[in-house]
């Protein structure tokens, strides 16, 4: 622990999702173990389901707050985790429609630092309250290279991009939506939404290392012109953590041999499909039934790096979003890439193209789609021991888990990271 004087008071204020909310917490965990002071800004419900998750409670102040009144959301939905690609648009609304809460917290907190995300406007109220800002990017260095030039696969005139990843020409015209359709409530896009809060920010902070992104981190210093600070790969401590999986997950998963395709036993989370309140209604007349004994479809949040953890694991069927392209990346199960939307295009790419730790679940140029008999070719290569892609991919994963795991890998970076936030305040 470094020592007791100079040590930071910051304010947190992530998007309302589960994926951007962990790492947050984590990164807090992380700065509390130094001895600096954390409040962390979440829906209620998000801190019943990762309260036990915050390690020092004594440094670490979750601060519920209430998710205004949007016409067309739900009152039930305070995450983007539980709503539809519709109510997501109402719910970064209800977000921006705090901002008079979060002045009266700031003014409450008194931080040395605001880190936040989606909230647009929050770095330009803390620089009005001669605050420091930090811009926490839930997405990749390479995802975020990607909106910098235009959401297409970069040419050589963009500053040196790295040409290693390509894309789909259906993921490019995705990425035309980001640019172009403005939300309901807010009036903005999304790249509006990101853009400004970046550009307002006085640093932006990736949770990965120069290792695996330093190309991409090279390109974004030259491009945005200002500090990118590295926190390293934000992953909890085994030794610091006494979190157990839950009973209903641990008793399920203790049926199964441990890595093995026996049965091609399965775990599925899942969001509803458009058009269905829950995943149950979305699935074929009978199919429960027919897979009570290897199969187990869920809608909701699941404690995916727990579960990855047990040993009966050993395929992981990841959508790249990139909290869990590093969950699995420091797991010891194989990897299948299966991306849905924006950069989890990117961090396919990067696991598959670029660090060859995964397959990749071919999907049509054009369209999009992909098959089941994909999905299971790509599981298959994966796992099989004879397979030259599988034994590629188990040789990289292995040295890259090495690497990113080895003693004080993540403490140097995160010590360098908290020097790095010092020195905006200088």
């Amino acid at each position: 622990m470094a020592d007791t004087a100079n040590k930071l008071t910051i304010f947190m204020y992530p998007w309302f999702a589960m994926g951007h909310i962990t790492p947050y917490l984590l990164t807090a965990n992380k700065l509390a173990e130094r001895g600096h002071k954390i409040t962390l800004v979440i829906p209620p419900k998000a801190q019943s389901k990762l309260g036990q998750l915050n390690l020092h409670p004594d440094l670490v102040h979750l601060r519920p707050i209430s998710i205004p009144k949007v016409e067309g959301l739900p009152a039930h939905i305070e995450t983007s985790n539980d709503a539809t690609v519709l109510e997501q648009q109402l719910l970064r609304h209800a977000l921006d429609l705090t901002a008079p809460t979060v002045k009266s917290l700031l003014c409450d907190v008194k931080p040395d630092l605001v880190i936040s995300d989606f909230a647009y406007w929050l770095p330009g109220l803390a620089r009005r309250m001669q605050i420091k800002s930090v811009h926490f990017s839930a997405v990749s260095p390479a995802a975020m290279g990607f909106m910098f030039t235009g959401g297409t696969s970069p040419t050589e005139d963009d500053l040196h991009f790295p040409l290693s990843i390509k894309l789909y020409k259906h993921t490019a015209r995705d990425l035309e939506w980001f640019k172009t359709a403005k939300e309901m409530g807010s009036g903005i896009t999304m790249e509006q939404r990101l853009t400004t809060a970046i550009s307002e920010s006085d640093a932006v902070c990736f949770k990965t290392c120069s290792e695996i992104e330093g190309a991409y981190v090279r390109f974004l210093e030259n491009k945005l012109k200002k500090p990118i600070l590295l926190t390293g790969p934000l992953l909890p401590n085994p030794q610091s953590s006494s979190t157990d999986l839950d009973e209903k997950w641990a008793n399920w998963l203790n049926k199964f041999t441990p890595k093995t395709l026996t049965g091609f036993p399965f775990l599925i989370a899942l969001r509803p499909p458009v058009g269905f309140d829950t995943i149950e209604e979305a699935l074929p007349n009978g199919f429960t039934e027919r897979v009570r004994e290897r199969g187990f479809v869920h809608g909701g949040w699941v404690p995916q790096q727990l579960i990855l953890k047990h040993t009966a694991v050993g395929c992981f069927v990841t959508h790249c979003g990139y909290g869990s392209m590093w969950e699995g990346l420091m797991s010891e199960c194989r990897l299948v890439a299966l991306p849905h939307v924006a950069d989890q295009y990117v961090q396919a790419r990067l696991l598959s193209g670029v660090l060859k730790v995964a397959v990749e679940v071919e999907k049509g140029d054009e369209d999009g789609l992909f098959t089941k008999e994909g999905v299971c070719g790509a599981v298959m290569a994966a796992m099989a021991e004879e397979s030259g892609v599988g034994e590629e991919v188990v040789v990289n994963h292995e040295k890259w888990r090495g690497i990113l795991g080895s003693e004080g890998f993540q403490d140097s970076y995160f010590d360098a990271f908290v020097e790095n936030l010092r020195k905006l305040l200088d």
